[in-house]
């Protein structure tokens, strides 16, 4: 039916956008504190906090597939491991990154005795009736105040249940791996050409082949939830981080290549403004889908979504590089900013 844009591409540029404003600047933050003489500790800590408050608003009152309030409290875990080696911020996040295979292993093997009623209700979860769907389906075209009916136990869920069964885990296995390779010189393009290209080679093939795999299997099962639910989706959840490393292999070449700067320096926009443009994405998705718009959820088929995917980005690619030119930071990159440091910068650039 389409209706769960916000719920599929959305959840994928989650997960593209915000680790860098994480694990990465959050290294390169405490480092330039202390070279300050500032105390990292304290400053890192508000940080995370105003990125919970930002995560909140998002969830309750725009998307609530928020990834903002996991990323700030993962972000306070984090902080404690900063002064570790890359090697044992590798095995740590191995560690991180198994616990919710094993949950998910456990759930689905125990499904068949589960109580009667118990598996009910997560079938309805699964596979809900006509009815329950155009119950959502009306919350989210209604008014503002309407979509609270769906919007509101949907972030609850995120942030109790999934959080501590898969999202808990997961980020912070990726916050760990990415702090590990920030420490390799992997992220900072410090290896060579024949590194980087091994490194995509395997990361791409290996993660696309299990998800590729796992969409086979769970068709083979016909999605049926005592499979997909839990097992099935371990396929996805291990490539995925192949997949990703592949991708960070790529860029590592592209920001390497002597050709292509004026394309860099477009990419390169829209990552300097990751916190503005994720928001701005739910933004756009909001007007376009829900009722204080123009109310297409539960229209858009999902090969027409992925033309809504590309026109936002066309949108994000356009824009960031010409707010730059006259600004120094994305709007909520100077907020998030000033509410840290107890000071607002500057956020016009001086014309020479």
């Amino acid at each position: 039916m389409g209706m769960d844009f916000h719920t599929h591409t959305g959840k994928r540029k989650v997960y593209e956008h915000f680790f860098d404003l994480i694990w990465r600047r959050s290294v390169l933050f405490t480092s330039k504190a202390i070279e300050k003489g500032q105390k990292a500790g304290p400053l890192h800590y508000r940080r995370m906090m105003w990125l919970f408050v930002f995560g909140m608003i998002h969830a309750y009152f725009i998307w609530y597939g928020d990834i903002l309030v996991a990323y700030s409290l993962c972000g306070m875990l984090v902080f404690a491991f900063r002064n570790q080696s890359a090697q044992s911020l590798l095995f740590a996040s191995a560690g991180f990154f198994i616990i919710p295979m094993l949950l998910y292993t456990l759930s689905g093997l125990s499904i068949p005795m589960w109580p009667e009623e118990s598996y009910n209700n997560s079938l309805q979860g699964w596979l809900p009736d006509a009815g329950k769907v155009q119950e959502e389906i009306e919350n989210m075209r209604g008014s503002w105040l309407k979509q609270m009916g769906t919007r509101v136990p949907a972030s609850l869920m995120m942030q109790t249940f999934l959080f501590f069964l898969m999202v808990f885990w997961r980020v912070t296995s990726m916050m760990l791996l990415g702090m590990a390779l920030f420490k390799l010189g992997i992220l900072t393009a410090q290896k060579t050409r024949s590194f980087y290209w091994k490194m995509a080679l395997i990361g791409l093939i290996a993660g696309f082949v299990l998800a590729i795999w796992g969409v086979v299997e769970n068709f083979a099962v016909n999605w049926k939830m005592d499979f997909s639910l839990f097992i099935g989706s371990l396929f996805n959840y291990a490539g995925s981080v192949g997949v990703a490393l592949g991708y960070i292999a790529l860029v590592m070449l592209l920001s390497n290549a002597k050709t292509g700067q004026k394309i860099k320096i477009v990419f390169a926009s829209v990552g300097k403004m990751a916190f503005s443009n994720y928001i701005l994405m739910s933004l756009l998705g909001m007007y376009l889908f829900y009722g204080n718009g123009f109310g297409l959820y539960g229209q858009v088929e999902r090969a027409t979504q992925l033309l809504f995917v590309l026109g936002i980005w066309i949108i994000l690619l356009v824009i960031s590089p010409i707010w730059l030119k006259k600004f120094r930071f994305g709007p909520l990159e100077w907020l998030w900013r000033g509410l840290t440091y107890w000071h607002f910068p500057e956020i016009k650039k001086k014309m020479s």
